[in-house]
């Protein structure tokens, strides 16, 4: 019998992010591990460190703890920028695995950018979803948009989505992700609750960028709803770098596709009904009325001749009160099913 295939496929992106530590090798190394895992999406970030930050903007704790240096946020990211040409390498290689590249942009010149290379979706990272200018421009343009929510409120999240329907961009191209801010993200403070509840709210697609250590947030969230899946990937989380120790290493990675592409079989129609399997056991688990010993033709059908056992392709104990006090239509060896 042919497994069921689930009705539409969870979007999993592996987000490499600045994982690569500002080295191309380990980017190809990232990729390869990406479309081997089975991920749909290999993604990157795409900025310009002296439009991103001041060079007195700080770090996040889990910045300063991740590093072996004392690098300024300035002088870390600047590290961690990929250059134009970089993307041109990194699209190839791509290609050579069979994987869908794409990139956050985090303004409106890199956005520019990342468009003139043919990119199948836009990402908007959390830390952008203030950022009015941002979001009007990529309204008035209608492809696949998926917005981060992380840090967001319910009305920051209503403001962002209000903007970004204004123009161009239809309700169907827009996704959102439900995502907690913090690497790793502690499992009291992930809330995938706000999934179905961000679904109901606005009817659009919602998924989640999961921060969490290990596999089972990204999994539950699926379960929950969630169309897109985005998990960091990382060689080992132990390198030095501001994303690593909350990021997945491939056999991990690999561990987790597979199990939601379980759980996407397994989630079904929401038909409660017998599977084909099911009906076939019927006929094994349940019970049928069969003689308790010897019965006559005519003789009164009574608890005192009559019994439940299974198998189950006889009468139903459910019609059991019809059956009693009828005659019997044909004589019934003990054990025999009773027929009407």
């Amino acid at each position: 019998m042919k497994s069921m295939q689930p009705a539409s496929k969870t979007l999993i992106i592996a987000e490499v992010g600045v994982n690569h530590n500002g080295d191309l090798k380990i980017a190809k190394e990232l990729i390869k591990a990406a479309a081997m895992a089975g991920a749909d999406a290999v993604k990157f970030q795409s900025f310009n460190t002296d439009t991103l930050v001041t060079e007195h903007a700080p770090k996040a704790e889990y910045q300063i703890t991740s590093g072996e240096d004392n690098d300024s946020n300035y002088q870390m990211l600047k590290k961690l920028e990929l250059s134009r040409d970089d993307h041109a390498v990194l699209i190839n290689e791509c290609k050579i695995h069979n994987i869908e590249f794409f990139s956050t942009a985090f303004d409106i010149d890199n956005l520019e950018f990342l468009l003139q290379l043919n990119m199948k979706r836009i990402k908007i990272p959390s830390g952008e979803i203030t950022n009015l200018p941002f979001l009007k421009y990529i309204s008035s343009i209608n492809m696949p948009v998926i917005l981060s929510t992380g840090m967001a409120d319910l009305n920051e999240i209503e403001d962002a989505v209000g903007i970004l329907l204004s123009n161009k961009l239809s309700k169907s191209n827009l996704s959102i992700l439900h995502c907690t801010s913090q690497y790793p993200a502690p499992f009291d403070e992930v809330n995938l609750r706000a999934i179905p509840a961000l679904k109901d709210k606005f009817g659009i697609e919602v998924g989640y960028s999961d921060h969490t250590l290990g596999i089972e947030a990204s999994i539950a969230a699926v379960a929950l709803g969630a169309k897109i899946i985005e998990k960091h990937i990382t060689l080992d989380s132990n390198l030095p770098g501001p994303d690593h120790k909350a990021s997945i290493e491939p056999d991990g990675l690999k561990d987790m596709i597979s199990a939601i592409r379980n759980i996407e079989i397994s989630l079904g129609d929401g038909n409660k009904k017998p599977s084909l399997a099911e009906i076939e056991m019927r006929n094994i688990a349940r019970k049928s009325l069969v003689a308790k010993k010897l019965i006559s033709k005519d003789e009164i059908l009574s608890e005192q001749n009559v019994t439940i056992k299974r198998p189950g392709n006889g009468i139903s104990p459910m019609l059991i009160e019809e059956v009693l006090g009828s005659k019997a239509v044909q004589g019934f060896k003990e054990g025999e099913l009773i027929i009407k």
